[in-house]
């Protein structure tokens, strides 16, 4: 891109070289140095040439609102109060991208995106969900055709997204539902391209950090989890994701990734989907429960690397719930209302 890149301030780049020192380390210094950077702020930011090498926050001003997230595409298209109320709790807030077998050719697809908040200077959060058996015949059951199918997909993916920064949740749900496949050797496949997913970030897309999906607070034991996670290829890629598209407070989402952490052969960050859990979990329910509150807006630090809004505000979890008529991954105007309100 011909547009100059800027970076933040000394003290900032000091905590992201820390992250070799593990989680605590990162995360004592960020309370300490650089409370609470919010959606859209960065500290002081000095030459293009200080940028610490590999890293995404350092390369950009912010992350990126999505300009055609379902619930700015409803705003667009149904103007009026309950729009606007919608437009500023959800719509103008920086949200994750979810790509999949819906997105047509995922290079193009992928590379429009990141494209357009490398534009704007922005970070971009994209998520990629198309491992074959997704969601294990549930809600959001589908995925790419076979693991030939997923190699070809994943590879492009993350050529798309090549070296221009980005942050990537990879296959959520993927690792925690690895006991419903039928048999040992379908786990392994799952596993195994896992792996290759994280590998295809390693080498073709420098500049992205990307987190294998962990989980959430009360689903898999984090010593199970770890070696999951360890077989999948965490090491690879920057860490993993907590809480994705569930509704555990970022304290028990948090105090989970830290105990996974501990089980890991080596620490690595971690990120927390903080986009519906303002009021925490309702007895585990996480079908479109009633009564769930928007969380902290998309930020560096809360005691995670970053606290992120990875599940779009809105969309249903499926057919179920609050929401018995609208399918997995579309948009209810209704569901967006309660949670703004947290009825």
């Amino acid at each position: 891109m011909a547009h100059s890149r800027t970076s933040r301030s000394r003290t900032s780049r000091q905590i992201t070289g820390l992250a070799a020192l593990g989680v605590a380390a990162v995360i004592a210094l960020t309370t300490a140095c650089s409370p609470g950077r919010t959606a859209g702020t960065v500290a002081a930011r000095g030459p293009a040439s200080a940028a610490a090498a590999g890293d995404p926050i350092d390369m950009t001003s912010g992350f990126y609102v999505d300009p055609d997230s379902n619930p700015a595409t409803w705003v667009k298209n149904n103007p009026g109060d309950r729009a606007n109320r919608i437009k500023s709790a959800i719509a103008d807030r920086p949200m994750a991208r979810w790509f999949g077998d819906w997105s047509g050719d995922i290079g193009t697809a992928v590379s429009a995106y990141v494209g357009a908040a490398d534009t704007a200077d922005k970070l971009p959060v994209l998520v990629a969900y198309n491992v074959p058996g997704r969601d294990c015949s549930g809600h959001s059951a589908g995925g790419a055709g076979s693991p030939e199918a997923y190699r070809t997909w994943i590879a492009n993916f993350a050529a798309a997204i090549g070296t221009r920064p980005a942050v990537v949740v990879i296959e959520p749900d993927a690792v925690a539902q690895i006991d419903c496949l039928p048999n040992d050797s379908e786990r392994q496949i799952r596993l195994d391209l896992l792996k290759y997913a994280t590998e295809q970030f390693k080498g073709k897309a420098p500049n992205t950090w990307a987190y294998l999906d962990g989980g959430n607070a009360k689903w898999i034991a984090p010593a199970t989890m770890a070696k999951r996670l360890e077989a999948a290829g965490v090491h690879n890629v920057r860490g993993f994701a907590v809480n994705v598209s569930n509704y555990y407070t970022t304290d028990e989402s948090v105090s989970y990734g830290a105990a996974v952490n501990a089980s890991l052969s080596s620490t690595v960050p971690f990120v927390v989907d903080t986009s519906r859990n303002g009021k925490g979990s309702k007895d585990g329910e996480w079908c479109n429960p009633a009564g769930r509150k928007l969380g902290v807006p998309a930020q560096s630090g809360g005691g995670a690397e970053m606290l992120l809004w990875v599940k779009v505000p809105g969309d249903s979890d499926g057919a179920c719930g609050t929401a018995p008529n609208t399918p997995a991954g579309q948009f209810s105007p209704d569901l967006a209302v309660h949670l703004t309100d947290g009825s």
